[in-house]
């Protein structure tokens, strides 16, 4: 291989780089699924549960729960030699909401992570990203021993809108969540796409 090139001889692809957020309520599987899928070692910003924080934490649920995000977590994944995606863990508590706002910026697109067991919890990243306008996809974490819940079940619990997706997927598994992310890039892709054909007609 010449230095530079690909195999084929031909110069190198730049790739296009997109910016997909992780975001749902505390405890759903936001740094499981970044870590699952990223290609470099992610960046957690992880801090452990205290006393202090239990009256504000609710770790009914998830009572295994040590450790929450403080900031973000960050990983990158290449789905394409010509795209690569950024993905950037929002913190799940309300007190650090404050920082969705920061991570956002540039955003094409956002995964809800969503736990049957504690759906209301995911409400506030939905009411979130339909209110600013932002493409995103529910995927529904499916915990072991958590009651399975048909898809349009779901949907009605969540009051979504018909042309947002919902997914089920295990945080855990790397293909798994390549097609929730994949889900997610062809919405936001469909949207951008119908926007520009609503302004040229």
């Amino acid at each position: 291989m010449i230095f530079g090139r690909s195999e084929r001889g031909k110069p190198p692809v730049e790739p296009v780089t997109l910016k997909i957020l992780v975001a749902g309520g505390f405890g759903v599987g936001k740094t499981t699924l970044v870590g699952a899928v990223s290609e470099i070692r992610p960046l957690r910003t992880e801090e452990l549960l205290t006393e202090a924080g239990r009256p504000v934490d609710d770790t009914s649920g998830v009572e295994g729960k040590h450790t929450t995000t403080v900031a973000m977590d960050f990983g990158r994944i290449t789905l394409r030699e010509d795209l690569v995606l950024y993905l950037f863990g929002t913190p799940g508590q309300e007190r650090f909401w404050f920082m969705w706002d920061e991570l956002s910026e540039g955003a094409l697109g956002a995964v809800v992570l969503a736990d049957t067991r504690r759906l209301q919890d995911c409400f506030a990243a939905v009411d979130y990203f339909e209110r600013r306008s932002l493409p995103f996809l529910v995927g529904v974490n499916c915990f072991e021993g958590a009651a399975r819940h048909p898809a349009e079940d779901v949907r009605r619990a969540l009051d979504l809108d018909v042309d947002v997706p919902l997914l089920m997927c295990d945080a855990r598994d790397r293909q798994s969540v390549k097609e929730v992310l994949v889900g997610v890039v062809q919405h936001a892709m469909a949207l951008a796409a119908d926007r520009r054909q609503t302004v040229t007609t």
